[in-house]
């Protein structure tokens, strides 16, 4: 049964930082992708940042571009985000996900098989 439990959410000051972390559990294999979605109150899930099991290819949302940096350590089973410069614009519920069916990375929700039960971060002004 595959699990992934995110951690490190809370309240931060705009111009903070955070890193938010997501232990997977159950997987047959580390060799999957992972990524980050995000959900504020009243939209949809959107795309945060994808990484390959190798980590050489990342894929990052436009406007976290240059903020936030996606990595993993497959020793651990574990992938993070690093929220740097957090702006009220970054408050959502945090979700990973990890894809199973295949080794390339997407941006789309429905490309991913199992998800966490989301962490929140809340950005203050």
């Amino acid at each position: 049964q595959v699990q992934l439990v995110e951690s490190g959410g809370g309240l931060v000051q705009a111009g903070g930082s955070l890193r938010l972390s997501c232990a997977a559990s159950g997987l047959t294999s580390s060799s999957y992708p992972m990524g980050w979605f995000r959900q504020a109150p009243g939209k949809e899930r959107e795309f945060v940042a994808a990484i390959t099991w190798t980590g050489t290819i990342r894929d990052y949302k436009d406007s976290v571009k240059g903020r936030f940096t996606i990595s993993r350590d497959n020793a651990k089973n574990t992938v993070y985000l690093q929220m740097n410069s957090v702006t009220p614009e970054d408050t959502a519920v945090y979700y990973c996900a990890v894809r199973t069916r295949s080794r390339a990375i997407f941006r789309l929700v429905n490309e991913y098989d199992y998800w966490g039960q989301g962490t929140q971060v809340t950005v203050s002004s």
